[in-house]
Order: structure tokens, then sequence, then C-alpha cells
């Protein structure tokens, strides 16, 4: 479980940016956008494999943001808290109404509530100055 966490979520990550670099460094122009969680930032019971691949995505991201960050390319995060998705609709009613009262904002996000911070991160002006940033839709469960 750790190996294949590692290699879809760290590793898988590091190889699409392998590739697509050398395109944006060619135009001297890029965004990229890399997907971690929350849990990274604050750790999870029997999730120790996907937080510290999950952590390891913010540390790739700052760093990959210094390294081509004067050549027109900014590489940031998105954390995102629980999400209404099918990784979630499996688990138990009684976690999810758990969960949700310990949110500040007592309720799950949608995809669609996540995907405005990506193209918020791509927008001109807007995005122009993030780089090496996490931002972290989550219902205020963290809060940096």
């Amino acid at each position: 479980m750790w190996d294949e966490m590692i290699r879809v979520n760290l590793r898988g990550t590091f190889l699409c940016c392998k590739y697509i670099l050398p395109h944006m460094l060619e135009n001297e122009f890029g965004r990229i956008i890399n997907i971690s969680s929350q849990l990274a930032q604050i750790g999870g019971i029997d999730l120790t494999h996907y937080c510290a691949a999950k952590a390891g995505v913010l540390g790739f991201t700052k760093s990959l943001a210094r390294e081509v960050g004067d050549r027109g390319i900014t590489v940031n995060c998105i954390a995102p808290g629980p999400t209404e998705t099918n990784l979630i609709k499996d688990l138990s009613d009684e976690w999810k109404t758990e969960r949700k009262n310990e949110l500040v904002i007592p309720r799950f996000g949608k995809p669609e509530e996540i995907a405005p911070t990506a193209l918020f991160l791509v927008s001109e002006p807007d995005g122009n100055l993030y780089t090496g940033q996490t931002l972290g839709p989550n219902s205020g469960d963290v809060m940096l």
C-alpha cells in the first residue's frame, strides 16, 4: 500500500511535471497546479502512507516553484478538505455526520467548489504572483 500510494500521488505528480516542463521552459511560460490534501498538513489516523505522499507533493511543489520561477513558470498546489467524491460516498453515515460537525463550515465541499481555485491560479493577472503556494478549500478545517 505504501509503494502504491507514493507511486500514484508523488511519482505521478513528478512525472506529469517532468514531461510538461520542457514545453513550458521553451515558451518561458507555464502554470503548474499539483493536487495534495489537507491531510498532508495535519496528518490522519491510519493514513500515514497517504499523508506522506501528499506531503511530498507539497515539498515538491515548493522546490519546483523555486527552480523554475525565474523562467515564467508558476507552481502551486491545491490541498482540498473533505470533498463529496466517490472516495467519501462509501464511508459510514456516522463518520460523515461526525466529520461535518468538526468543520467550521459544516459540510463537505463539492468538486465544482474546488475547481475555481485552479482557475484563479492560472488566471491573468490574478494568479501571476502566486508560486510555491498551497491553497486549501477545506471548509475551515485547516487554517494557515
